[in-house]
């Protein structure tokens, strides 16, 4: 049981993310944004997915050496 993967709530969702309830709840609305799952009205995010979708938006700055 210690590979299930953990599923966090919208409100969850935008403290990691930062991202606002009601942009959450469009991106849903217009397909895009993180995958969710929904089981009856409730929304779940699996961790594993917010965590990737933040990485895949990861800028490494070049570095500005003045050398």
């Amino acid at each position: 049981m210690e590979n299930l993967p953990q599923y966090v709530n919208e409100k969850k969702v935008s403290a990691i993310t930062g991202r606002a309830l009601p942009t959450l709840r469009n991106d849903r609305h217009n397909s895009r944004g993180i995958p969710y799952c929904k089981i009856g009205r409730s929304v779940r995010y699996a961790l594993a997915d917010v965590i990737t979708y933040m990485e895949s938006r990861k800028i490494v700055p070049e570095n500005n050496s003045h050398e």
